[in-house]
């Protein structure tokens, strides 16, 4: 199992004490002194790189391992570019404004918590941003349950459940593109082979939201038309701006390669764009490295639409090139391999392997904290065994996404329910029972994975 070619065979003891150190060192660095998680991932390198210099391992050898660890992850680095471009387009063009707008239109006091989860679907699908989406319209939304005097908890659950339901699904999400990325599957077939168990949890968890809604409560929806005006303000709410999601999902449907979809898409909304403003050549030029810059002088619409550029990913970008570098340090120094040799009798079968990879996604959020993290090292890590039971890499893609992205935010010290409980004011503890959508996903991928369906094999 995972005969990635090794300088160095630990001791099971020495690799213990390694990931054990590696755990500490992230945990105290993100969660005792908030760091950012490119400083922690930084001092482990360090750390084994002293470790492989004490082995004599040549220094030539360990550095081999961290180009081919950050290597694998230049296909998602690209796109990672042109969805930075993508979004500034589509916020140019009104393509993003629009759909949050519509999305307003379905806010009203019956069937609340459902109603909230489906807004936050439609935003977070547009923005693509968990984060940002909890942060601005759901700020608003825990105003009117303030307001209605409705259950907080159950309304920032609603909140979290369809922001992380837009941040696993969303093709301008940067998860959704590191996980296909880093498994080699194309954008759009791992977007619609997620849905296996994306859809069902989104139909459980609309309808206990409808059930779990009070009847008869008037809505306070002075922040939702103050929303709304301020969009309208912007000149770029447009029913054909919404032309550019028709096209990306056309080309979805035609299995159209991902780079080739984001730029056509991008040119696109250019085009459109014009329609309702003239930008100078100047101002598109900035806009696509810088992204857009809304000023309509309302916070939150601001803190909203000011969003994208080639610009924006560099944290993501520079975060990928360090976990990897770091993953492949570990593989080359034989680290990851002793300790998984003395488990791999626990993944003979297609329900174990895929549990264990659900588990180690659900480990890194518990011990670790980082979202980011959760799909990588899981992805690295499992991948030669998903092979070896003969299953397609796109079901590992769709498993760390379930058990990874979207369990983050239930975790108290992770850094989404850190950020979270600061701009809702609502605890973790409090909001994650009812974060339906994010509990019910790594249950139905293992489910899945135990029963057989769903799940795409390699051909013999």
């Amino acid at each position: 199992m995972f005969h990635s070619d090794s300088a160095l065979k630990p001791t099971f003891f020495e690799a213990c004490i390694i990931l054990i150190l590696m755990i500490a060192i992230m945990a105290v660095s993100l969660l005792g002194f908030g760091a950012n998680p490119h400083i922690p991932v930084l001092f482990v390198i360090i750390m084994l790189l002293c470790y492989g210099a004490l082995k004599k391992v040549a220094y030539r050898t360990m550095e081999q391992g961290l180009v081919d660890g950050a290597k694998s992850g230049l296909a998602a680095i690209f796109i990672f570019f042109f969805i930075g471009i993508l979004i500034s387009t589509f916020m140019m063009s009104g393509t993003i404004p629009t759909m949050i707008y519509y999305g307003f239109e379905l806010i009203s006091g019956q069937f609340f918590y459902a109603i909230v989860f489906i807004v936050a679907c439609i935003i977070g699908v547009a923005v693509g941003s968990s984060l940002t989406t909890t942060a601005t319209i759901g700020v608003a939304f825990i105003g009117m349950a303030h307001a209605m005097d409705l259950s907080l908890a159950i309304t920032a659950g609603a909140i979290v459940s369809g922001a992380f339901f837009g941040d696993k699904m969303s093709p301008l999400s940067d998860t959704t593109n590191l996980a296909s990325s880093i498994m080699n599957v194309d954008l759009f077939e791992h977007i619609k082979n997620m849905a296996w168990t994306t859809v069902p949890a989104f139909v459980i968890s609309f309808i206990i939201y409808g059930v779990l809604s009070p009847s008869g409560k008037e809505l306070a929806n002075s922040g939702v038309g103050e929303f709304q005006q301020a969009l309208i303000a912007t000149d770029l709410i447009h029913w054909y701006t919404l032309m550019p999601v028709v096209l990306l999902v056309v080309f979805a449907l035609k299995k159209i390669p991902a780079i080739p979809t984001l730029i056509i898409g991008s040119v696109f909304a250019i085009a459109l764009s014009y329609f309702h403003h003239t930008y100078s050549g100047s101002q598109v030029l900035t806009m696509l490295f810088e992204g857009y810059k809304s000023t309509t002088g309302v916070k939150e619409i601001d803190s909203l639409l000011t969003r994208g550029g080639i610009s924006s990913m560099f944290f993501t970008i520079s975060l990928v090139i360090l976990a990897l570098g770091m993953g492949g340090l570990l593989f080359k120094l034989g680290i990851i391999q002793v300790v998984l040799q003395k488990i791999e009798h626990l993944f003979k079968s297609v329900g174990a392997t895929i549990t264990g990879a659900a588990a180690t996604a659900i480990g890194v959020n518990v011990f670790i904290g980082e979202q980011y993290l959760s799909i990588l090292l899981p992805a690295e890590t499992f991948q030669k065994q998903f092979e070896k039971v003969g299953l397609a890499s796109k079901n590992l893609a769709r498993t760390v996404e379930d058990a990874g992205t979207v369990v983050n935010p239930l975790i108290p010290w992770s850094v989404c329910g850190i950020f979270i409980t600061t701009v809702l004011d609502v605890s973790t503890l409090e909001y994650a029972p009812f974060a339906l959508f994010c509990i019910l996903s790594p249950i139905l991928t293992i489910l899945f994975g135990w029963t057989g369906k769903t799940l795409t094999y390699l051909k013999k």
